[in-house]
């Protein structure tokens, strides 16, 4: 049974047709995922969710656990990984409601755990292109299906907020070319590249951020409501995306470790190849 991961909002487990539900906690090397995991099957599909901030929304985006939560993704068989994300839109034509596949990041964090390697093993891997092309081809046909005004492509700027840009900031932003801005999906890409599994994002435009002068400024208010009314089209994505994600992947995240690991593996500390034996295990 083919395993995907979907990252986002606590409700989006509550899908019509989801059998055998159960919550899982799982423990990792790197400390506490976000939350418990809730597992169920979609047809011939097993669906691991997570809410990234937490149930209840607890978490800051710079407070997640990103190791510990693709750790769990990694442990619990997830090969596919789903990314639900709210951003503010930096260009016109993207319009609150509106989604786009997001095939680029552009990071602007500072301090967060961004990878798995360290403590006595270096390793690089190819983050030239970000997310899984096959996956995102599946993902956009499926949002179409769903109805969804689809943006194709598109640069996703990672802050780390909480606070959302100040004026001068979302200006320079739009001239730096970038599509939509959001907090979260930085580190989480590149730690999935890191442990192999495909990752692609669905980005929810909620608001135009602060640079729009016709358009009254960012508030939670109105991100909480584009949120609302775009859940059920986040699960029926899920749900005409499942079925079409292949049985077994072609592409180069599957084999992102390949040569990615520097360090003479005789000089690789045991706790270090320990903790990393999940994620490295077949390229040791």
């Amino acid at each position: 049974m083919k395993v995907v991961g979907v990252i986002g909002g606590s409700g989006l487990y509550e899908m019509e047709g989801l059998g055998d539900v159960k919550s899982v906690n799982v423990s990792t090397p790197f400390g506490k995922p976000s939350d418990k995991y809730i597992t169920g099957t979609l047809g011939d599909t097993r669906l691991v969710f997570l809410p990234r901030h937490g149930r209840g929304h607890r978490l800051l985006p710079s407070e997640v656990n990103y190791r510990a939560n693709i750790y769990g993704m990694k442990k619990l068989g997830a090969e596919w990984i789903i990314s639900i994300s709210a951003v503010g839109s930096m260009r016109e034509k993207i319009k609150p409601g509106h989604i786009v596949i997001v095939d680029q990041f552009f990071d602007r964090t500072k301090g967060r755990a961004g990878t798995f390697f360290g403590n006595g093993i270096v390793g690089h891997v190819e983050f030239a292109d970000p997310v899984c092309p096959d996956l995102n081809a599946v993902l956009r046909k499926a949002a179409v299906k769903a109805g969804a005004t689809v943006h194709m492509g598109g640069t996703y700027l990672c802050i780390d907020g909480p606070q959302f840009s100040t004026r001068a900031e979302s200006r320079i932003y739009r001239g730096w070319g970038v599509d939509v801005i959001g907090m979260t999906n930085i580190p989480e890409a590149k730690l999935a590249r890191e442990a192999e599994i495909c990752y692609s994002s669905v980005a929810l435009s909620t608001d135009y951020d602060c640079w729009h002068e016709t358009e009254e400024s960012v508030t939670v208010e109105a991100i909480l409501d584009t949120l609302r009314s775009n859940v059920a089209m986040a699960k029926e994505i899920i749900r005409n995306a499942v079925p079409s994600i292949a049985d077994s992947r072609g592409c180069k995240c599957a084999s992102a470790l390949k040569y990615a690991i520097i360090t003479d593996r005789k000089k690789i500390p045991a706790k270090t190849r320990k903790d990393l034996s999940l994620i490295l295990g077949k390229n040791l």
